[in-house]
């Protein structure tokens, strides 16, 4: 795969559009993630980032290895956000779980 993306130099277009995509697809996780489980589902970024994060060290494949730690650092970014997010249910920007209690 990376000799066919070197050959044509469209690796970094491709790493790019797949970074554009990873977060893309976080964005929505943090928002499920915050209304179901609140600050609890940062755990499981955390878990996620760090498995991703020593995949992307062992992946000998570059392609691989860039889309692995554009993921990991992904998961790391939405602990973050998943504290903003709740900051943004309590303004009223985001629908409030009625099953879950907020401080």
């Amino acid at each position: 795969m990376t000799e066919f993306l070197s050959q044509y130099h469209i690796a970094g277009l491709i790493i790019g559009l797949a970074t554009f995509l990873i977060i893309g697809f976080f964005h929505p996780l943090v928002i499920w993630g915050e209304y179901y489980w609140g600050l609890r589902c940062r755990w499981v970024f955390l878990v996620a980032g760090i498995i991703t994060l020593a995949l992307c060290l062992i992946v000998s494949d570059f392609f691989l290895s860039a889309l692995l730690g554009v993921t990991a650092f992904s998961c790391f970014w939405s602990i973050k956000e998943i504290s903003d997010q709740r900051k943004r249910v309590l303004r009223g920007w985001f629908p409030r779980n009625p099953r879950r209690k907020y401080d």
